[in-house]
Formats: structure tokens, sequence, C-alpha cells
């Protein structure tokens, strides 16, 4: 459930996307708004513009709010944004100790609307591998368990 305050910052999240696309842009847009409601920070995705995969709008907002926020504020944010984060971003937001997401678009949403978005080839992965070795550098940093 949203509030009219929430509904209101995701209309603001919808707008920046639709002032990227205006841009050139992709149409993806997201702001963080502090425990009052004061917007803090937004972005756009620049990931064509800037070459750099990452660019998306979401994960800016993360890397700010690592950078920027005591951890007791930034658990108090909330990021709005135009669709749902990717795995990549949502990574970086759990990471960032934001503490809410609110979003207008689902992933499967969005697929309908752009059906070769979010189809990507499956990475195949292999491990655990080598787990002494492995952890002589984690044990060096944290301590050895």
């Amino acid at each position: 459930m949203i509030t009219p305050a929430d509904e209101t910052l995701l209309r603001r999240a919808i707008g920046i996307a639709a002032r990227a696309v205006a841009l050139g842009d992709a149409p993806y847009g997201s702001l963080l708004a502090g425990p009052d409601g004061t917007v803090l920070a937004e972005a756009h995705n620049t990931v064509r513009r800037d070459d750099d995969i990452t660019a998306h709008p979401e994960l800016k907002l993360a890397r700010w709010a690592a950078r920027a926020l005591d951890p007791g504020t930034a658990a108090r944010t909330t990021l709005y944004t135009s669709c749902q984060p990717c795995g990549m971003c949502a990574g970086g937001i759990v990471r960032s100790g934001i503490g809410r997401v609110v979003y207008a678009l689902s992933t499967a949403q969005l697929v309908e609307l752009n059906p070769p978005s979010g189809h990507w080839p499956t990475v195949t992965q292999s491990g655990p591998h080598l787990f002494e070795e492995a952890r002589t550098p984690i044990d060096a940093y944290y301590g050895p368990n």
C-alpha cells in the first residue's frame, strides 16, 4: 500500500523517465527521498550516453546514498523508481542501506510493453571450489572464524 505522498514522488520518478527520453536516454528515472519526503537526489538511465552498463538510475542513487548518508539516515530513505529495479540494482540498493523501494512498472509489465527487455542469456556458474585457498584472503581481512 502506498500513500498519496508516495504517489506524488512516484509520479515525479515517472517524470524523470520522460525527461530522460527527451534527452535521448532510456526511459527510466528514479529519486531518493529522505525520511521527511524531501528529495535528496535524482537520476535517470544513461547507459548509452555513458557507455556504461551500470548507469541505471537506481544504482546511481544507491552509490550516492552509500557515500553521502550515514546508515541510520539511509535506512529511513525511500527510492522511488519508474520500473522495478533489476538484479544488479537490487543488490546495490541492499548494500547501500536504502530502507524502502517504491516502483511503478514491474519487470513483467515492462517486458509486456517492450518484449526484448529483460531477456538476458543465462550465465553458467560453477562453484563453490577451492574453499581452503579462497578463505585465506577472507580470513586475513575479517579474521578466522
